[in-house]
């Protein structure tokens, strides 16, 4: 089996895990990424932005984040090019991007130092860092500029998500920092 047969496999196993696990699950993930930015808070570490995500379906949910937290956030803007940048999930309405998802379209983009943390969803993740998402490439693309990859990266999903396993790696694929799920923070060791 090659790379995008093995990858292809393991994104519909791994969807069909986060399904099953996630409805029993979804709110103490969603505390815990509440004690994480708490926690990042009360140790300086944690400047600027929040980056988020709005959810496709079968993602954790982090919208309430924005009412609940009362911190900047943001969220990502796929463009044409298949590429990704992060603005301010402010006071204008949110269109559709060019993946149709809802994003702050209208705002201008933030840059690398503007943002303290990143959450990204995830498939599945393994103990490297390498995450596992629906193929696009958007994030791995997007973290392999340098500014960007030093910006803090946890994943945000089930603890059943997180492979005991070496998930598939492209030469492209860049590892994340860590991973919250249901049973708290992990970092890449």
């Amino acid at each position: 089996m090659n790379q995008a047969s093995a990858k292809a496999k393991l994104r519909r196993q791994f969807k069909a895990l986060r399904a099953q696990q996630l409805p029993a699950v979804q709110d103490t993930i969603i505390q815990q990424v509440v004690n994480a930015i708490q926690g990042y808070l009360k140790a300086g570490k944690l400047r600027g932005h929040i980056g988020v995500y709005w959810p496709l379906s079968g993602e954790i949910d982090l919208r309430e984040l924005k009412l609940n937290l009362k911190l900047p956030l943001a969220l990502p803007v796929s463009g044409e090019d298949r590429s990704l940048s992060y603005h301010p999930w402010a006071h204008t309405p949110l269109r559709k991007d060019t993946c149709m998802i809802p994003a702050p379209v209208d705002e201008a983009a933030l840059e690398a130092d503007e943002l303290g943390l990143l959450l990204i969803p995830a498939l599945a993740m393994d103990q490297r860092g390498i995450r596992l998402g629906y193929g696009g490439g958007f994030f791995d693309r997007f973290r392999s500029n340098l500014a960007w990859r030093k910006v803090p990266s946890l994943a945000v999903l089930p603890q059943a998500c997180v492979s005991t396993d070496l998930l598939p790696r492209d030469s492209w694929d860049v590892p994340l920092d860590g991973w919250i799920s249901e049973t708290g923070v992990f970092r890449v060791k």
